[in-house]
Order: structure tokens, then sequence, then C-alpha cells
């Protein structure tokens, strides 16, 4: 007998499985490793174990609407598992997205949608890049976190926009990741009810069986954490795969995990339980085998069932019904809630408000302060005006100065703050602002910039996705100081630069700094980091830092008359060094121009005129300072020019004598500017 559920605003049956949807599953299987071995690469034997939960997900669970994949309201569907992309691509076919048969038959090959592993852009109900394990289900801890964030926003008595769900199937490998447990720990403490995780627990991994390096108890492990857990073991069917994610949905309290017990390469004689169908062809034998084993009705390579087509379009079908009643709904919220209604049109647009710069903080020449003390007067002033602004740090809020003043903490059941304690998480914070950014926020997280070392991966996918995040790095040098070289970042500017899509800024004064967070919010591309020094900097004359300085990635700051003897090129704290040499020159009469670097990545992009208009070719002597490592300054200084930077790791000392010790002084920028423009000491050109 049929049973209703409600989910949202929405009613759903609860049945069991006719044979149809035997059939149905056996196609996601077959198209599978149709798939992986076309491209004679891939991973066939998890998506072969895991059809039938896609499955009863996609056409029993999930709000989505084929043919309006970008649907606000839809339940946001994750395959942390990556690897097992087959599973995903072949669902999303036979439910009508935008994923042709012959996407399909390319799978991996250059051009094709059908990436390796799940890539955000590339195909339609791809909600976020997944590959390296533990960051799916990290990415969707942010995107239940931003769901609840903007239910608490939006939805009133009678009308509830925001209620989605997040639905996430992991591996053991997802399990095993550290990112994995900082974010379910959490999502834990949080208490994100509407996060569900499908723990696809086959035993296996490449080197063979996972407990070769897997014993804990995994369900007592997240219980733990403060989640639901169903442990289904191995005898389930659709009806009961069903049955625990209703009951995981009543749960709006605690994230749920669901443990499934499966069988990698389920139905292929020789290859099910083994290592070897984790990631190569099962080749064109076993597929045969598997396919027979199934009661297939075709050994031909991708061949879909007439009669799957037609059941599975009900799924299409189904989401235009539901996509029409919430447009229905939508229009009685705008007639009812007029200014929520227009404020959650402007998210879904993707649009800043107007004029949500105007006021923009500007300090006066002649005082000092920390660039990350400006950086937290510039939040307030853009947490005024972007409401969706919304982030904190990895336990460092006192140091890195990242609270909105204004806000409350996000706690178990109180999401109507901004300010996010991620705890001592760093790699966890990455993804989960990666997350609340694809959820429509603008999620930003802080640490020190040493500590970016542990958010790397997570910061690379938002490159790689085009994912607006901010990250906010202080203490961006040895002049952090006593903490020593644990703490004080070297190589970590030009790993975060040599990413591609990531834009690092470092401004050199508070101006800067202000200009930094107008450009962070204002691209929408690709992430921005932010390093923001400790000590306090001279401020520059806000009229001499223009308003393009970040988009135009660096200036003149300071001129001579006629062509300079040299170019002193620095960032941060440092140009304040190049000034303090410029000075020292000028009184030897050695003209010194002065050029703020604040973002290398928007002036590499400039046209050639602009470029040689601040570093002309015809000046070959260049003198670049960065208190870090100096290996990508060559471009810019060229085969004449010298670097004055950090060779080795730094020291435990105050800044000023690390700064001495080190040579990254006015002193010393002045002498390698004498060398490279060949003008001894005292001896104007």
């Amino acid at each position: 007998m049929a049973k209703r559920f409600r989910h949202g605003n929405f009613a759903v049956m609860l049945h069991e499985a006719p044979a149809i949807e035997k059939l149905s599953v056996d196609t996601i299987r077959a198209l599978s490793m149709d798939g992986v071995q076309a491209a004679n690469s891939g991973h066939p034997g998890t998506p072969m174990a895991l059809a039938p939960l896609a499955y009863t997900l996609f056409t029993r669970i999930m709000r989505h609407s084929p043919r309006h994949p970008g649907w606000p309201a839809r339940d946001r569907f994750v395959l942390s598992a990556g690897h097992a992309s087959m599973l995903l691509y072949s669902t999303l076919h036979l439910c009508g997205y935008d994923i042709t048969l012959d996407d399909l038959k390319n799978f991996r090959q250059l051009g094709s949608p059908t990436a390796g592993h799940p890539e955000f852009g590339h195909a339609p109900g791809v909600e976020t890049t997944t590959g390296p394990l533990g960051q799916g289900v990290s990415h969707a801890t942010g995107m239940a976190l931003g769901e609840r964030i903007l239910a608490e926003r939006f939805n009133t008595n009678g009308h509830h926009p925001i209620s989605h769900g997040t639905f996430v199937i992991a591996s053991d490998g997802d399990i095993q990741e550290g990112i994995a447990s900082e974010s379910a720990s959490l999502a834990g403490h949080l208490g994100l009810g509407r996060l569900i995780v499908f723990y696809d627990q086959n035993h296996i991994t490449i080197e063979g069986e996972a407990e070769l390096s897997m014993s804990e108890d995994v369900a007592a492990r997240y219980g733990a954490y403060g989640w639901h857990v169903n442990d289904l073991g191995e005898h389930f069917d659709l009806g009961a795969l069903e049955r625990a994610t209703r009951d995981a949905m009543q749960e709006d309290r605690q994230p749920s995990l669901i443990i499934v017990r499966t069988h990698i390469a389920e139905g292929a004689p020789n290859a099910v339980d083994t290592a070897g169908a984790h990631g190569a062809p099962l080749g064109d034998e076993e597929i045969a085998l598997a396919k027979q084993a199934y009661g297939f009705p075709s050994l031909e390579p991708f061949h879909v069932p007439d009669e799957v087509r037609e059941h599975m379009a009900e799924v299409a079908a189904r989401g235009e019904t539901l996509h029409a009643e919430w447009l229905e709904m939508m229009d009685a919220y705008r007639a009812d809630e007029p200014e929520l209604a227009a404020e959650l049109d402007r998210l879904i647009a993707g649009e800043l408000p107007a004029g949500w710069a105007d006021g923009m903080p500007s300090f006066e020449a002649g005082g000092s302060i920390a660039t990350r003390k400006a950086s937290h007067g510039a939040i307030q002033w853009a947490a005024a005006g972007v409401p969706e602004l919304v982030g904190g740090s990895a336990d460092l809020g006192p140091s890195n100065l990242t609270t909105i003043d204004t806000a409350g903490s996000i706690a178990r059941g109180e999401y109507g703050g901004r300010n996010i304690h991620f705890g001592i998480r760093e790699h966890a914070m990455g993804a989960i602002v990666n997350g609340l950014t694809l959820s429509g926020l603008r999620g930003y997280g802080g640490t020190f910039l040493i500590f970016s070392d542990y958010m790397k991966p997570s910061i690379r996918l938002a490159a790689l996705m085009g994912v607006p995040s901010i990250f906010v790095f202080t203490h961006d040098s040895i002049g952090l100081g006593e903490d020593g070289p644990t703490h004080q970042p070297i190589e970590q500017l030009w790993s975060l630069r040599a990413t591609p899509n990531v834009h690092v800024v470092r401004p050199a004064d508070a101006n800067e700094t202000a200009l930094a967070w107008k450009y962070a919010i204002e691209r929408a591309d690709g992430p921005t980091c932010m390093a923001l020094s400790r000590q306090n900097l001279p401020v520059i004359d806000p009229a001499d830092v223009p308003a393009d300085a970040i988009e135009r990635g660096a200036y003149v700051l300071r001129d001579t008359d006629g062509e300079p003897d040299v170019i002193l090129i620095g960032t941060g704290s440092e140009v304040a060094i190049c000034v303090e040499a410029a000075d020292a020159l000028a009184a030897d009469g050695i003209s010194a121009r002065v050029v703020s670097a604040p973002c290398l990545e928007s002036f590499a992009k400039q046209d050639d005129a602009y470029r040689d208009s601040v570093l002309p070719p015809a000046v070959r002597a260049r003198v670049a300072v960065e208190a870090g490592s100096t290996i990508g300054w060559y471009r810019w200084v060229g085969d004449g020019g010298r670097v004055v930077g950090m060779h080795s790791f730094g020291a435990s000392a105050p800044a000023g004598a690390l700064f001495e010790h080190f040579g990254v002084t006015a002193a010393n920028v002045a002498e390698q500017a004498r060398a490279v423009a060949a003008i001894p000491e005292g001896q104007a050109s």
C-alpha cells in the first residue's frame, strides 16, 4: 500500500519496486559498464553496485527537474565518490537531463561534458566538482549549511521557498579522508538535518580489502559526531532504501548517515568484490556475462530499452510539475512578502545590491595600521552592503579579525547569524566556504597564511569550478615574528599564485585592503585569496591609490621626472620598504620608480600597453621585494633584475630583527638597486 510523505512543499509517495524499476537499474549498470569500456578507462564496479541507490534517489526521493537543472528549489545531489561518475552520467541521461547517448559514448574524451570525474559547469546536474575524496562530502556540508541560513532568512509561516535537501554518496575512501571527518564533526555540531550521506561500504580500495587500512566502527564514530545513523547492511531493496531515506528526512536536527553494504561490480561473475573492478574496464566478455546475469535484453553497447525510456520520462514530467508548482508558490510569495521575494530573486540572479559599495572606507595618510585590522573594517562595510556575505575563521577570529560585529553566531538550530565558528578545521573550512558560495551566499574563511597549505585542495577546486569564494589569510610573512618558522609563510604566496584562476591580493596598506574586499566581492569567476599583515604598515595617501588598483594589479605609486634609473616593485608590507629605499637612492641622485603590485594575476591580464606603462621595457634595472619565496618574480624583473626575498625558512625573533637578519630592508634594497643600475654608492647616474 502506498504511503504519503511530505518533502518541503510537495507530497511524495512511498511505493515498492515493479519489474520496470529493476530493468531501469540494470540499464544504469549497463550504460556505466559500456561507457568505461568505450573509454578504456574509468571505474565500472562502483556504478554497478550503486545503481539501485542512484535510481531510488532520482526517481523516488529527490525534487529535481531535468529540463530546469538550475531550479533553485531542487534537491542537491553530490557524488563525493566522484570516480563513479558514469553512475551519475547514466542516471542523468535516463532522467532526461541534457546529456546525450553520444556524451556517454564519449566518456572521458576531450571536450565531452562527461569528464572522468564530475566537473561543475560541464554537465547539467553536477552540483560541485568531485574526485579528490572527502571534498564532495565537505562541499555538501557547506551547501546544507547554506540552505539552513537561507531558509532562516526567507521562509515565513506561510511560505517555504527554501527547503531543499542535500544528498551525498560517499565511499570508503571519502570516510577515511581527514577533511570528511572535519566536516562531519561540524555538521553534527550544527545539527544540519537536511544533509543525508549514503556510505557505500563495499570494503574495497585500490590496494585490496579496505580492512588493510581501516577497522574502526564508522557508525559509532558518526554517532559520536551527533549524526543519525542507520546501517542497512547488505540485504536491502529499493523499498528499504526509500524507507531509510524517508526516515532520515524526518531527522530535522541531525545529519544522517545511511550505511549500505554493497558489492563492487555487482552481477559480474569474475569481478564482483575484487579490487580490479574498482578502476579498470571489465572487458567485453565480463560485461556480456554481467548483462546475462541481470537478464538484460541486449548485449549491444549503450542499449536503452524502449520501456525504460518511457518509464524514466516520468521523472522529467514530474519535474515539470514540481517546477510549475514552485513558480506558482513564488508568485504567491511575491504577493505576500514582496521585500523578501525581491531579495531572494536578486540572490537567485547572482546580482549584488544596487549601491552596495557606497561609503567604502578610506584611510588618511600619516598613520599606520595592520592590513588585517583594515580588513576588519572593510568586512563591516561589505557586510552592511552585501547581506549574503557570511563567514568566519578556523578558531583565529581574534587574530584574523574576520568577525562581522553586528551579526550573531551560527549555532545548532540558530542559523540567523552570519559568523561561522569553523573550529580548527582549515581544510573543511575551505570546502564549506565553497559549498556556501555554491548555495548562493558569499562565503569567506580566515586563517594564517601558513595554514593555506591545509586548505589548498579546496582552494584549487574553487579555482577549477570558477567559484568566487573568499579566503582571508593573515600573518602573511616573517613579520609575524616570534611564533617562528613553523608559522612564517615562505613558499605559500607563490604556491597560491601558481594555481590557475586563483587571484592573490597582498595589499600594501589599509586603502588597498578596502579595494581588495571590493574586488573579491565583485569577482564572479574564481576565488580571491587575501594576504594580510600582522604588523602595522604606513597608510598611503588615498589620492595615490587608484580606484582600479586591484583590477589593474599593479600601478606606479611613486614616479620620477623622466625615465627612472631603476624600478622597485613591492607587495604588501614591502611596498613601504621600497618607498624608503627610493628615498635613500634619491639622496644619491638615483631616480627610482616605486610600483605597488597587489595582484600579479590581474597585472598579467592587462594589455601590453598598460604593463609597459608601469614597467617600461627600456628600464631593465629592476628590483622586486617580497618577504617570501622569490621563485616567481623573475618574470617581472627580467634577466637584468634582482629579487630581495627569502631563500630559507624564517626564525623565531621580533619582526624587526627578522627583516634585518634576512636582508629585507631598505638598505639592502637600495644596494641591490645600485647594483642592477650599475651605479656605485654615492655616485649619481
